[in-house]
């Protein structure tokens, strides 16, 4: 007989572009893929990165698929988990966030619930705890917005016409590390500063001014100056930007991968140079995502 299978493909994204923490996002053409088949019982198998995965409990996307299904008083039914990836893990495009909005769209699909996006991004945004990478995953291409327990409001804001390039080391920088460094507080003028900075940069981005948006992340103030303890490279890279054909760099995420913008069509050119600068880091041109989270439906047969 004819059996439901589909596959879900869900961006990577970058987040914070310097002063917008924990508020701004953009997805990349980096996907993670879960091919969906049923199955007797529940089986994740994954390639490249994803080969030696945790066990079903510690799966982090069978963990919030069961979640989102007891939220709607259901119980999911076993299916067999294909997953691959292009989204590097614990570099700063991510990962996690893809892996929570993809897990949140396996129970949608196979429970049939029906969410709308904005269902999704408010699940997403209480698991992972702020908006700018699910949100950038859900939607696609640029997003801004404000989470909190009690709301999440988002803003896509369009595919901005950019082109990226990203500096890899070969060190791994989890999330959590990442967040230990920052301060707990900020005094109300240093406040005030930063929060002006992040302004002019959703503003210079809204209107495609990506010069000025690219001398924003330059001055962030929100975690910059503290990943730079973490991450000592950071700030003379970024004392750098000059140098090159680009409109800016930020650290990607929560790093270590740095992220350049320049304009269309110069990623090639901008890579080359900052391979020949800095050979010690691996690079990767990124273009921006447009769809978010897709699903592609079919049917397999089983006898």
């Amino acid at each position: 007989m004819n059996e439901p299978s589909f596959i879900i493909r869900v961006p990577g994204s970058t987040a914070n572009l310097g002063p917008g923490f924990d508020s701004i996002g953009l997805a990349v053409n980096r996907y993670l893929e879960l091919t969906v088949t049923p199955g007797e019982s529940w089986l994740f198998v994954g390639d490249g990165e994803l080969r030696d995965l945790p066990p079903l409990e510690d799966n982090l996307i069978y963990q919030v698929a069961q979640q989102v299904a007891e939220q709607h008083g259901r119980s999911l039914p076993p299916r067999q988990v294909a997953m691959q990836s292009t989204i590097p893990l614990a570099k700063g495009l991510g990962s996690s966030a893809a892996a929570i909005v993809a897990a949140i769209e396996l129970a949608n699909q196979v429970l049939e619930l029906g969410l709308t996006q904005n269902e999704k991004l408010r699940l997403a945004a209480l698991i992972e705890g702020h908006p700018d990478n699910v949100s950038a995953s859900v939607f696609g291409g640029l997003v801004i917005g404000s989470h909190c327990q009690e709301w999440t409001d988002v803003v896509p804001c369009g595919v901005p016409p950019v082109d990226m390039v990203l500096m890899v080391p070969d060190s791994q920088l989890l999330t959590k590390k990442a967040r230990n460094i920052l301060p707990d507080r900020l005094a109300f003028k240093e406040a005030v500063t930063a929060s002006s900075i992040s302004n002019v940069l959703v503003a210079a981005l809204l209107n495609n001014d990506w010069a000025t948006a690219g001398k924003m992340m330059r001055r962030d103030r929100f975690h910059h100056p503290y990943r730079t303890q973490l991450i000592p490279e950071l700030a003379s890279i970024l004392q750098e930007q000059d140098h090159f054909p680009a409109y800016g760099a930020a650290l990607s995420g929560a790093g270590p991968s740095i992220i350049w913008f320049s304009p269309v069509g110069e990623g090639k050119y901008l890579e080359q140079l900052l391979a020949k600068r800095y050979p010690q880091y691996s690079f990767e041109q990124l273009q921006p995502d447009s769809h978010g989270v897709t699903v592609i439906k079919s049917s397999i047969c089983r006898s």
